[in-house]
């Protein structure tokens, strides 16, 4: 794996060790950026499934300004430390050890709103209904936001969650990848989120 574009292009990358984390090959990263960028002007990202960071890390490299990386993998997330360490990004990034549904929760007391928004969690647990109705319900997503949802080619997400409408949807072998858009401008009550930080491990 390798970072493919941005002040980190070329950059390698560590897998994560065993078989437990499937990671995002580079074709369909760069297909993935080349839908929702390719370059970023600031904003925050979420990599809530993090796996080695390898998506979060493109996202800072073309642009965004800080990414937060979750993942309930204790070797996962030393993996994503050194991996943002090998390119130079500790600054602009935060790392948690904790489950995709607390981690949720937490962004959302801090009050954040996210550019983009990364997931990926195992393809058996179906997730997917359930995190993006969290994110609607917390108006987790900026205005001109989006989420980027990988799955495998045969499961159809939801054409509509809340006021995530499906805005693409493209196969790569066997991986899908949806990517989730506002419908409307609807702009977040005000939070007072700024004395809460991520629960976890790290």
């Amino acid at each position: 794996m390798r970072v493919i574009s941005g002040t980190c292009k070329g950059r390698h990358l560590q897998a994560v060790p065993g078989l437990s984390t499937r990671p995002t090959t580079d074709k369909v990263k760069e297909a993935v950026f080349n839908m929702i960028g390719p370059y970023f002007a600031g904003g925050i990202g979420l990599d809530l499934f993090a796996g080695s960071g390898g998506l979060g890390i493109e996202a800072l490299s073309r642009g965004l300004e800080r990414v937060i990386f979750v993942d309930h993998d204790g070797t996962a997330v030393q993996t994503v430390r050194k991996n943002v360490a090998a390119c130079g990004l500790e600054r602009r990034a935060e790392i948690y050890r904790n489950d995709a549904e607390r981690a949720l929760r937490a962004v959302a007391k801090r009050g954040l709103r996210f550019s983009v928004i990364f997931l990926d969690p195992p393809y058996k647990e179906k997730k997917w209904p359930a995190l993006l109705s969290f994110i609607d319900n917390h108006d987790l997503l900026e205005d001109d936001g989006v989420v980027v949802a990988e799955h495998l080619a045969e499961v159809e997400l939801p054409e509509e969650v809340g006021r995530l409408k499906q805005w693409k949807r493209e196969t790569y072998g066997i991986t899908g990848v949806t990517i989730y858009r506002r419908t409307d401008e609807q702009k977040g009550d005000e939070r007072d989120g700024e004395h809460c930080r991520l629960p976890g491990e790290l």
